[in-house]
């Protein structure tokens, strides 16, 4: 290891995440994962559209990074590595802002298997703008939009990737560090559309509107959405509930 990932925040920055909020997490486990890769951050392009996610890479980390338009993270990324293809670029965005706004960029980028590596930052609302539902949040869970409880099943943006043919997909919960700064760090090193899902607790909106009265809370209840995947494949998870499986999805 060359250093210590705080190396590479913006010098002087303040970090702009509410108390409790999983981005943070993800943000050290991200630039962990890259320090423990010794990779040249001079050499590296970060991409964010808009939300609570967007400012994961903008302002915190100290390079060049690439702030768009809602949902167009991914083709502005995909522009980039063509016009540089010696620039390692990641795309770090929500998951309304690349599965909602953004959701038929995603597919198409795993269809075409475009050498990019895409974290998404999962807080199963959208945070910023409120609480509204979108496309991960949990059935039956409460958010603005659905006072009632969300009435759809989420997606599995894992097995929607891997279906449309992205060469590497992972997911974790950020509080399991070691496991997702690994995912990352295989992400990047892998050749082709590599997605790393991370799941990252919300208490400020989701939390509130599910009566989540702390921090502890709202990190039990994400990880009670949660099954190992060596645990569903053996079939020791409750098949008839929606669970979030985690672990690593790619061909061995």
């Amino acid at each position: 290891m060359t250093g210590d990932w705080r190396r590479f925040l913006r010098p002087g920055v303040t970090l702009p995440f509410c108390p409790g909020c999983g981005h943070r997490i993800l943000l050290r486990h991200l630039l962990s994962a890259i320090n423990e890769m010794e990779l040249d951050i001079d050499r590296m392009l970060f991409v964010s559209g808009i939300g609570c996610a967007g400012w994961i890479p903008s302002p915190c980390i100290n390079a060049d990074t690439l702030h768009c338009l809602h949902g167009r993270a991914i083709p502005f990324a995909i522009g980039a590595q063509a016009a540089n293809p010696s620039l390692t670029t990641l795309v770090v965005s929500g998951d309304g802002d690349l599965a909602d706004i953004g959701g038929n960029h995603l597919i198409h980028a795993a269809r075409r298997n475009h050498d990019i590596t895409v974290i998404c930052a999962n807080n199963m609302n959208y945070g910023m703008t409120g609480g509204q539902v979108c496309s991960t949040t949990p059935y039956g869970a409460t958010t603005h939009t659905t006072p009632g409880g969300n009435l759809h099943r989420p997606f599995d943006l894992c097995s929607l990737v891997r279906v449309a043919g992205a060469t590497y997909a992972a997911r974790y919960l950020v509080t399991q560090g070691p496991e997702l700064a690994a995912a990352i760090r295989r992400a990047i090193a892998v050749r082709g559309f590599s997605f790393v899902e991370a799941i990252s607790p919300c208490p400020t909106q989701f939390g509130r509107q599910n009566r989540l009265d702390s921090v502890k809370e709202a990190y039990a209840y994400v990880e009670s959405l949660t099954i190992t995947r060596d645990a569903a494949m053996t079939g020791l998870g409750d098949c008839e509930s929606w669970r979030l499986v985690t672990g690593e999805f790619c061909d061995e």
